[in-house]
């Protein structure tokens, strides 16, 4: 497994090791606000070649679930400054991932009670949870041409507060069915204006947002995640191969940090996108539907192919902060407790055994 653990440059970013801590909701920022659990948490991690965090929202309307963390304000500037700073000073790297929820969201969440924004008005069928129950979605408000100016702004105006909270680079969620995704998607953006209709219509607001970003804290800084295919959410693309294959096309231009990409029994995908994409290329390897969480004999494979330079996991990481010292010796691997991934205290959090540093794990 030693190809796992050697060196990578993806633009302005070093990395000691090809692991990367995918980005994973843990529901712990109340008020929209980290804390020193969270410090902890991510510095317990700072051996991966990467850390990026939990999906973080750009602005207020941008939120989709309870306690999950903001990066829109001088207070979670500061908040997420204890973050960088000890992750940093364990010797680590991280870059802050800004999610919009766009229609995944809920009138609860946002102080004036307002609906949460789409590209169209589409429902997503699916559900908050909340301490007092399931909330069903409700629709969206469709998106004019002057909120959508306004989100590509919010999202380049928090990427310049990322950089003041210390972060090394900033990675926009594309995938998994919010916003950006939303607008790659035909079956979310039914818009038939510049930004709906063909595909070059839809990847428009995932290119300006980009451009945005990049213009902000350099390209050198910037990365973006994709999950070609996915159906959570309420996704059902119907063009996936084309539309990955155009949208790689016209981010490759950009000279990006990477391009981070979900796979979800998609690897005819992944091709596509690594044919057409010239930079580094983040790969979470799930190559086959049905086959758990990816391993590390996944990411080798997914290196050794030429597919990827780097890898991303998830829970391996969450129940593994050591999980670099682990690959080298073959394990053993911790198991990840469900029941403690959201919400809740440090149990599941950040009290996740370390190996000594002789003999077996504890």
């Amino acid at each position: 497994m030693n190809e796992l653990l050697t060196p990578v440059t993806g633009g302005a970013l070093n990395l000691p090791n090809r692991l990367v801590m995918a980005p994973m909701t843990r529901s712990r920022a109340w008020n929209g606000l980290v804390g020193e659990s969270t410090a902890e948490y991510y510095a317990q991690r700072a051996s991966a070649g990467l850390i990026i965090t939990e999906g973080t929202q750009p602005c207020v309307i941008g939120q989709g679930y309870i306690d999950t963390p903001g990066l829109h304000s001088p207070e979670q500037v500061a908040a997420w400054r204890l973050v960088t700073d000890a992750v940093h000073r364990r010797g680590g790297r991280i870059a802050v991932q800004l999610m919009h929820s766009g229609r995944i969201g809920h009138p609860c969440l946002y102080p004036t009670g307002e609906s949460p924004v789409a590209p169209s008005a589409i429902r997503s069928g699916e559900r908050l949870y909340t301490p007092g129950g399931l909330l069903d979605h409700p629709i969206p408000r469709e998106m004019t041409l002057a909120d959508i100016e306004q989100a590509i702004e919010q999202f380049a105006a928090s990427a310049r507060l990322a950089m003041e909270a210390g972060f090394d680079a900033v990675e926009l969620h594309g995938a998994s069915g919010y916003l950006i995704h939303q607008f790659l998607s035909d079956n979310t953006n039914r818009r038939t204006d510049a930004y709906g209709g063909s595909v070059t219509g839809r990847i428009r607001f995932a290119v300006e947002v980009v451009q945005a970003v990049s213009d902000a804290v350099g390209p050198d800084r910037t990365g973006i995640r994709l999950s070609p295919g996915i159906t959570y959410n309420g996704m059902n693309e119907g063009d996936t191969e084309i539309l990955y294959g155009e949208l790689a096309r016209a981010l490759a231009p950009y000279g990006l940090a990477y391009m981070h990409v979900a796979e979800n029994d998609t690897r005819d995908v992944t091709k596509i996108i690594r044919s057409e994409w010239p930079g580094p290329l983040i790969l979470n390897p799930h190559p086959w539907s049905g086959d758990g969480p990816a391993t590390p004999a996944d990411g080798l494979e997914a290196l050794r192919s030429g597919l990827a330079d780097a890898v991303s996991f998830g829970r391996l990481w969450l129940a593994n902060p050591d999980l670099p010292v682990r690959i080298a010796r073959g394990g053993p691997y911790n198991e990840a407790d469900p029941t403690t991934f959201y919400g809740g205290d440090h149990h599941g959090y950040t009290d996740y055994p370390v190996l000594p540093a002789t003999g077996e794990g504890r």
